[in-house]
């Protein structure tokens, strides 16, 4: 079960670090007994174990999934848009973080950096301990390289031009963007050769954990690295290293994807794992760990529909009006719109046990909006969102990402018709007419386009479509700048350099040299 890696994920280190000009007497230098260190901490394999679930446990605070996270990649996307009464969220998607208010990107660069940290430790340590299961050391070590190759690429990918740190240092200089790539792929690579398929049929103390890296994440990861930085041949040969795994498939219900009943499942690559069952009942907003601390997500009462929780995220009309494109086999609308969005739908919608239309009738405004879907504990067990304790996964990496990657390298090196085959993988599951037949033909620059509307539909609100954008270098050709102005109005306001957010003033000011990203 994945509660188990719940275990030891409160485990935490600290290091003393030192310095005197003056008094060099190893008399002054005391231990306390009862504070375990770096020193006395790194001998078993249990150790080890207990380091790298504390990696792990960067992924389950607020600046990472429980909600800064989430929120970074999806606002900017034109699949979105907020109104929250919160500036430092409202202007996320605006392009207009201020520099010096790091509410929401600050706590999210300080939370992947705590995590690189203490995957810096599992690597710098784990290496020295004899272990009893050597085969447990390799998975151990594999998972630290994936952990620090994913707070890695997220820095990267958010922050531009950010410190690399491999190993335990008080202060790292500033790197360049196109150096943070190479370490990230690095990582990833490192992570693939050391990393099972699964967790299942081993033994050892890790056996038959859910939630843990494996093979197929670090090389889905690789992939994405890979075809963010324009690889497309090495991205193509990943990406299919992932499909002749055969460990993955697309579940047959796609809202499984977003839901607590069929987490971690044939289709999921990699998911940060979320429970109600697991710790105490206080969100984990940062800091040292307290014992009170549950493994919840506040992304649901974050997004919830008006009257269920706060409703800071919404989708977009462009992503309502762009799903009724398209009419399935049966001449019904794309089953993908019900599982991301609450409207009011002709002849009803349940939400939270009740009817949209009866429950929002005597507010026009409400009745007549969008809400989030995806991710909400909406089907009836729950009342509302506010007790902000959820406990769906987040599911970071799913196969159909994995199809449609595919997909799109193998039209940009040349093979425009076998993409054909993988996108339509993904259609099937939702009844979709089959591409070849009703688009046959496509040029490279038409199936770049099909696949652009392709992966807009298949993840809304689970933070590509920016990512998409921006790398599909749309900011910066006048004509899809304008469209995505006319889609959503919250393009007005962004900048060049704005695609990226501001490094830290925090950072600036403690790591000499720093130089803050372009435009801000």
């Amino acid at each position: 079960m994945k509660y188990k890696l719940f275990n030891y994920i409160t485990v935490f280190f600290s290091l003393a670090l030192v310095t005197t000009s003056c008094v060099d007497n190893e008399d002054l230098n005391q231990v306390d007994p009862n504070v375990e260190t770096a020193g006395s901490f790194w001998k078993t394999d249990q150790d080890a174990l207990e380091g790298v679930n504390a990696a792990y446990g960067s992924l389950l605070t607020d600046g990472t999934y429980m909600r800064s996270t989430p929120l970074l990649l999806d606002l900017k996307g034109d699949d979105t848009r907020s109104n929250s009464p919160w500036g430092a969220m409202y202007n996320v998607g605006r392009f207009n973080s201020n520099p010096t208010d790091p509410a929401i990107y600050g706590w999210a660069f300080e939370t992947y950096y705590q995590g690189i940290y203490r995957a810096n430790q599992v690597l710098t340590n784990v290496p020295g301990i004899d272990f009893e299961d050597a085969a447990l050391k390799n998975r151990i070590l594999g998972q630290a390289y994936f952990l620090r190759g994913l707070y890695f690429f997220h820095a990267v990918n958010m922050f531009k031009n950010v410190p690399l740190p491999t190993e335990i240092a008080l202060y790292t200089p500033q790197k360049t963007q196109e150096e943070g790539w190479a370490q990230v792929i690095a990582d990833f690579k490192a992570a693939a050769e050391l990393l099972p398929n699964t967790y299942d049929g081993i033994s050892g103390l890790d056996a038959g954990q859910k939630g843990r890296a494996t093979k197929g994440a670090a090389l889905g990861y690789l992939g994405k690295a890979y075809l963010f930085t324009k690889d497309f041949s090495n991205a193509r040969t990943t990406f299919k290293q992932v499909i002749d795994l055969g460990v993955y498939s697309l579940v047959t219900n796609y809202r499984d994807n977003f839901t607590t009943a069929n987490e971690n499942n044939s289709e999921s690559l990699f998911e940060v794992q979320f429970s109600r069952d697991a710790g105490g009942v206080d969100l984990g907003w940062g800091g040292a760990p307290a014992s009170g601390w549950g493994k919840t997500s506040a992304r649901a009462i974050t997004y919830a529909p008006r009257a269920f929780g706060w409703t800071d995220v919404q989708p977009s009309w462009a992503l309502f009006n762009e799903f009724q494109e398209e009419k399935t086999k049966t001449g019904d609308l794309d089953p993908r719109l019900d599982a991301t969005i609450f409207y009011n739908k002709p002849g009803g919608m349940q939400l939270y046990g009740k009817d949209f239309a009866t429950f929002y009738a005597s507010s026009p405004a409400d009745l007549n909006d969008l809400f989030c879907r995806k991710y909400q504990n909406s089907d009836g067990q729950f009342a509302d969102e506010y007790d902000w304790r959820s406990g769906i996964n987040e599911r970071l990496l799913r196969y159909a990402d994995i199809l449609l990657m595919y997909a799109e390298c193998l039209n940009e090196t040349g093979d425009t018709q076998g993409a054909y085959t993988y996108i339509q993988m993904v259609r099937n599951r939702v009844n979709l007419p089959d591409l070849a037949t009703t688009k046959p033909g496509m040029s490279q620059a038409q199936m770049r386009e099909q696949i652009g509307h392709e992966r807009f539909l298949e993840f809304p609100l689970e933070g590509h479509r920016f990512d998409d954008i921006r790398r599909w270098g749309w900011l910066q050709d006048s004509a899809k700048l304008a469209w995505l102005k006319s889609r959503d109005a919250e393009f007005n306001s962004y900048a060049p350099g704005r695609e990226y957010f501001p490094i830290p003033q925090l950072e600036m000011d403690n790591n000499p040299g720093t130089k803050q990203n372009d435009s801000y």
